[in-house]
């Protein structure tokens, strides 16, 4: 078959494949158009998930009736006024997302500047159908029907209605939260499901009131602010708890100069500053907004947009990891709120079953007084007895000591935030009274918390620890990949791991980090050859020396069962209360929850 031109047509719905593969990447692409605009309120309207109909109507700037037939051109754009790919300050620049939809669908476009004359252009499956005059408020509002309907091959691989309704809410959300100074307004079949006024600036406070508008209150609750700036790039946003974590990493939100992106490298970056707080199966609630100069970074990589290309992707990804490092830090030993609230929701109310209660011998029975008042003294030899019995109750399983330092009149709140122990229940949790509530303390999960961070501080201080090879190990390379390698033999070094190249495509590996104890030294470094492909830094060491470092700290921590006396209890409490990250375990469980003295009273009905 010769060569030939395809048609104009056919051209179009390839490339439509590329911007619109769904009502999100639509409505994503009419949304960012409205802000680009210079819209302060945007509504948006569904109908099926948006496959049906979709509606973005904003009070932008407007566009004439000549604006309105070009914008409609492929490639046809107003928002690169220096034909400038590398300094991109808008959220569309590409002129692809109106030709492309109206290529696909029905589409319809209705403008009017301030002071000029309203205009409706109407394109059905790439035929124009209508041109004319219409009545119009300033702004614009675009109109898509019966998306893909004349392209039954690309409509049966879309998903359920309400797969597709859950991505353009998400993709209007991730826009929100970019946006704080913009009103948003969500409709999905008549219903009002998303309602957001503007809140000011993101620099102005606006951010925190708006991600607490659309994520809930419970993640501000449970997050600390982010404020980091190097090299003139400047990181802000809120990083969610560890133990304020979720199953899969929907909740993940990143943004480059306030555009959603869906970005490896960033996402790499977040697993990094969490990855010795969290299980490897349970993901951070963070939104993260990273300011770069509009050179620095690449947004031409993708039609969609999503995906973004930096110059220097290791001084991007060390700046996520140290800045979430060190707000995370100053959360100091608090755990999330909601561990404490579903701790107080396992306390319900409840009857003994009276028929199997038996009074312990010599203490009267049912009518001679109270079972519980008695204590081991008084029962020499009458446990054995009731643990032999079905229906007696076994002893119980709490120590209390006296806690003589600080009597209720004169409670230290302020001083100490995790209180002052009063006992241990069943050798493994802390009792311990603050103020106005009690606290419960995991012994082994806060412990193993403490000891790891004083391994990793030791660890920071200086040199890590090598381990010789009895035979030094040959690793094979690529000659890019043991360049890569040989520059950082000084990095290396300072980890515990010695090497030296070995030819033009070899290093050879002397000793390897202590710590690691016995490692295949040749996986080790065609790892860290593969870190220093994708990221410019070598990652995989750090993390395997953090794994072994809580590995150790596990094994060296108090473990459960083992009593501890109140000056012991104490003396944790307090490096709890001046340690980073106490209020979570390796795995991002909470080592403690309070109860609040209210929540108690109302849980005994008192209150």
């Amino acid at each position: 078959m010769p060569i030939r031109r395809l048609p104009d047509h056919l051209v179009n719905q390839i490339a439509a494949g590329e911007v619109v593969e769904r009502p999100a990447s639509a409505l994503k692409e009419l949304v960012e158009n409205a802000l680009d605009a210079g819209a302060t309120r945007i509504a948006i309207d569904l109908s099926a998930g948006g496959v049906e109909h979709l509606s973005v109507n904003d009070n932008g700037c407007g566009m004439s009736a000549a604006e309105l037939r070009l914008a409609v051109e492929r490639h046809a754009t107003s928002k690169l006024p220096d034909e400038d790919l590398s300094a991109i300050a808008t959220m569309g620049f590409r002129g692809e997302a109106l030709p492309s939809i109206a290529s696909v669908a029905r589409l319809s476009l209705a403008s009017r500047t301030a002071g000029g004359e309203g205009w409706e252009l109407v394109i059905d499956n790439s035929h124009v159908v209508a041109d004319g005059p219409a009545a119009q408020m300033a702004g614009t509002r675009v109109a898509v029907d019966g998306l893909f309907a004349q392209v039954p091959a690309r409509r049966k691989f879309l998903k359920s209605e309400r797969s597709e309704f859950a991505a353009c809410v998400d993709v209007v959300r991730r826009l929100a939260m970019a946006r704080p100074d913009v009103a948003f307004e969500l409709r999905h079949d008549g219903r009002r499901l998303l309602g957001v006024e503007a809140q000011g600036d993101l620099l102005a406070g606006g951010l925190a009131a708006r991600l607490a508008a659309l994520l809930g209150a419970d993640f501000a609750d449970n997050a600390v602010p982010i404020d980091f700036e190097r090299e003139g790039l400047k990181l802000g946003g809120l990083a969610g708890l560890p133990t304020y974590n979720r199953g899969i990493s929907d909740l993940q939100f990143l943004f480059v100069n306030r555009r959603p992106v869906k970005d490896r490298l960033l996402v790499g970056a977040v697993r990094g500053a969490y990855q010795d707080l969290l299980a490897r199966e349970r993901h951070p609630v963070v939104a993260l907004f990273l300011d770069v100069p509009n050179d620095f970074v690449d947004v031409n990589v993708h039609p969609a947009k999503t995906e973004v290309r930096f110059r220097d992707a290791g001084l991007v990804r060390g700046m996520i990891v140290s800045g979430l490092r060190r707000a995370l830090d100053t959360a100091g030993h608090r755990a999330s709120t909601t561990a404490s609230a579903a701790a107080l929701g396992a306390f319900h109310p409840g009857a003994l079953a009276s028929p199997s209660f038996c009074s312990p011998p010599g203490t009267g029975g049912a009518g001679g007084g109270n079972a519980f008042a008695a204590t081991r003294n008084e029962w020499p030899g009458s446990y054995a007895v009731a643990e032999a019995q079905p229906g007696h109750f076994a002893p119980p399983q709490a120590r209390a000591e006296a806690a003589v330092n600080f009597p209720m009149g004169d409670f230290p709140a302020s001083g100490f935030p995790l209180g002052v122990a009063r006992g241990q229940v069943a050798g493994t949790y802390i009792v311990a009274e603050t103020s106005d509530g009690l606290i419960l303390v995991d012994q082994h999960a806060a412990h193993e918390r403490l000891v790891m961070e004083r391994m990793k501080r030791a660890l920071a201080g200086g040199t890590a620890a090598s381990q010789a090879l009895l035979l030094p190990q040959v690793v094979d390379l690529d000659e890019i990949a043991a360049d890569r390698v040989a520059a950082r033999v000084e990095e290396f070094a300072v980890l515990g791991l010695e090497v030296e190249r070995f030819g033009p495509r070899a290093v050879l590996v002397r000793a390897t980090p202590a710590l690691l104890g016995a490692t295949d030294a040749v996986a080790l470094v065609r790892d860290l050859a593969d870190d220093l492909a994708a990221f410019d830094a070598a990652h995989s060491l750090t993390e395997r020396l953090d794994a072994v470092v809580g590995t150790m700290a596990c094994h060296g921590s108090v473990r459960a069962g083992r009593s501890l006396s109140v000056a012991e209890m104490n003396a944790l409490l307090r490096e709890m209360e001046v340690t980073p990250h106490s209020g979570q375990c390796n795995h991002g469980r909470p080592t403690w929850v309070k109860l609040a003295e209210g929540d108690v009273g109302r849980v005994l009905g008192r209150r």
